[in-house]
């Protein structure tokens, strides 16, 4: 396949998936793992995609760095995220063992819960807080806090997740991707998230549609590894509606 041929189907690819890994182009275009790291530093130069680590995304996918604090976090797209919040409350049931990752849209989860006999995990300490001054039995992961997310991570807390078989889960994100899956700035957080994950039986993401399209530095579960509850999508994502993992909630 001549190079102008090649260049064309990448960024095709690219554009039409939001974000390719190297691998992913490697087999797609049966080309070897130098061709195609070439190929993407010259499309990028040329300002055709962005080249990340371990591949490229769209121009108009958005990636993060860092995360903002909570206090800032909280006040972005608040309605959508009450209306999100609301929706995952109430696929909570008396007898359910849940997992509540940190975040700011599982925080306003709290109020709208109604099944007074749940009994919660958390690795937010603001959330153990509120769980346990709405009079849930509430347990809280030990280890190193993260201060922008108000989380607790590190290997004690691993340590902990391992010994739970939890009913349902939630959790925050801080970018969704249909070829990046679900992703965080942080390796500790993703690695609390990853865990947590495999514990669970029943999974839900919990994103605002400005999550969609977004990929940050490290990944942490595979698209289809959860429902994710959403609020409505844009019609330049309407294409996701095709998924059927998907359920979006309409803000109060």
């Amino acid at each position: 396949m001549l190079s102008e041929e090649r260049h064309k189907k990448i960024v095709s690819l690219v554009n039409e998936n939001k974000s390719m890994t190297v691998q992913m182009l490697m087999k797609a275009l049966d080309a070897s793992e130098s061709t195609i790291r070439r190929d993407l530093g010259e499309l990028a130069e040329r300002g055709l995609i962005e080249k990340v680590y371990g591949g490229a995304i769209a121009k108009a996918v958005t990636f993060l760095g860092k995360d903002e604090t909570v206090t800032i976090r909280m006040e972005q797209n608040r309605e959508a995220k009450l209306a999100i919040a609301k929706h995952a409350a109430s696929l909570i049931s008396d007898d359910d063992f849940v997992y509540l990752d940190a975040g700011t849209t599982t925080e306003c989860m709290i109020p709208f819960i109604t099944a007074k006999k749940a009994v919660f995990v958390t690795n937010g300490f603001s959330h153990a807080r509120k769980l346990s001054e709405a009079g849930f039995v509430t347990n809280i992961l030990g280890g190193e806090v993260k201060f922008p997310t108000e989380a607790v991570v590190g290997e004690e807390a691993v340590l902990m997740l391992l010994k739970y078989h939890f009913t349902k889960g939630f959790w925050g994100t801080n970018g969704i991707s249909l070829s990046n899956g679900f992703s965080t700035p942080d390796v500790k957080e993703a690695l609390i998230k990853q865990t947590s994950m495999s514990r669970t039986h029943e999974k839900y993401i919990l994103g605002d549609a400005s999550k969609f399209s977004k990929i940050s530095c490290v990944s942490f579960a595979e698209f289809s590894d959860a429902t994710i509850i959403t609020s409505a999508l844009e019609d330049k994502l309407s294409s996701y509606r095709s998924y059927k993992n998907i359920v979006e909630v309409k803000e109060q």
